[in-house]
């Protein structure tokens, strides 16, 4: 079964722990979200290689290495006060607008 979400509390350049699979304690930034198909890109984390053939750019050809992306699920948002992945939450400041707050302890990101 298809896992779909229509949202996420986590945004492009967050620091986030991965908390499940083979990649699991591993931290980078996110590079990129796909919502629609609940994927994230973080970088430094489940890379691969990739062969590519000779072309103008590169007459060698090689391999590069990639960012393979990852379900959301098994990311959480890294909070560097606790050291540890937390949930995320919103809360409305004080000029009205929604801020998104660290969970259980209420810290705003």
């Amino acid at each position: 079964m298809k896992e779909t979400i229509t949202s996420t509390k986590l945004k492009k350049d967050d620091e986030v722990i991965v908390v499940a699979g083979s990649q699991k304690g591993k931290r980078g930034k996110i590079m990129a979200l796909d919502i629609k198909k609940a994927r994230v890109v973080v970088q430094g984390v489940n890379r691969v290689k990739r062969f590519q053939r000779p072309s103008q750019e590169n007459p060698k050809g090689g391999t590069v290495e990639l960012e393979q992306s990852m379900p959301i699920s098994n990311i959480m948002f890294y909070d560097s006060k606790a050291k540890k992945g937390v949930r995320l939450g919103y809360k409305i400041g004080p000029d009205g607008k929604k801020v998104r707050v660290t969970r259980p302890d209420g810290r705003e990101v």
